[in-house]
């Protein structure tokens, strides 16, 4: 009876097992493969595994305006404002989380929109560059950036921005070092750094935000 016993728990381990690891093939065949391409008949999913792919309801809030959406589980956030929403001032820069393109505020907290998925969001706040400005009207660091020529080329400064923007709001802005280091996150092939700097010690020394 042990014995029967102990082979009867080996084959149920041995069945958990290989049902664990052909629901991670499909996670992972989901994941690497372009939204557009996917379908669960493309990749025969059984049917316990296909629902990784439906779409889920979203309510999230974006530059002020409130949105009711049917997302995939693993779009990002970066996708999300880009290609369903044609906010496209959120730039895709690295993708992986490295170059700070991309850094938009989550409920006041910036975050780079690549590393995270749309439906971990719902119901929260997402501020872009869009929504940074009061119409017509530049935010002050917007102007600042302007004044100071905190850009170049233009590909980063959305995300230079708002993380400076942060930066501030977070009482992280009180020195030239301590400016570089909390917008370390965020990259600038050109080499505007000084620039921004400049930008960023005139909104803070001029406590506009």
């Amino acid at each position: 009876m042990i014995e029967n016993k102990s082979q009867e728990e080996q084959g149920i381990k041995g069945n958990s097992r290989r049902d664990f690891l052909k629901k991670s093939s499909v996670i992972t065949a989901i994941a690497l493969t372009p939204a557009a391409a996917v379908k669960a008949s493309d990749l025969k999913l059984d049917e316990r595994f296909s629902d990784a792919l439906e779409q889920q309801s979203l309510s999230i809030e974006i530059n002020g305006q409130q949105h009711e959406l049917k997302v995939e589980p693993r779009l990002t956030l970066l996708d999300l404002l880009r290609e369903r929403l044609k906010l496209t001032g959120t730039k895709k820069g690295c993708d992986q989380g490295q170059c700070g393109a991309c850094t938009v505020h989550i409920d006041g907290v910036r975050t780079n929109s690549c590393l995270t998925l749309a439906i971990m969001h719902d119901g929260a706040k997402i501020t872009t560059i869009e929504g940074l400005s009061n119409g017509t009207r530049l935010h002050p660091m917007q102007e600042a950036f302007i004044k100071h020529d905190g850009f170049q080329c233009g590909y980063c400064t959305p995300g230079q921005i708002m993380s400076a923007v942060a930066c501030i709001n977070e009482g992280h802005a009180n020195s030239e070092t301590e400016i570089r280091e909390f917008m370390s996150g965020n990259i600038c092939r050109c080499g505007a750094y000084a620039n921004i700097v400049n930008a960023i010690q005139e909104v803070k020394a001029g406590g506009k935000i």
